[in-house]
């Protein structure tokens, strides 16, 4: 059975960037919806487009890393190496 896909979240929460947060780059209703979805496509999909948000917002590279080493203390293959940009 494969994983489900981590959330974007890094826990920093701080919601400064025209209503994003910066650390992860989603809304506070994006946050909501991630938490609710089960399908991986699904979970595939918005974060696809946090990743859009964040090229605009910048802070892209250190969410990367910290969200691929939030993956591996899980143990969870990271969504970032399966996903083609």
């Amino acid at each position: 059975m494969a994983k489900k896909v981590p959330s974007p979240c890094i826990g920093i929460c701080k919601f400064k960037v025209e209503g994003h947060c910066i650390g992860c780059g989603q809304t506070k209703k994006q946050k909501k919806k991630f938490k609710s979805l089960r399908s991986k496509k699904k979970r595939e999909k918005l974060l696809r487009t946090v990743l859009g948000q964040q090229r605009l917002i910048g802070g892209r590279l250190r969410w990367e890393r910290v969200y691929r080493r939030r993956c591996a203390k899980k143990g969870m293959p990271c969504p970032l190496d399966s996903m083609a940009e």
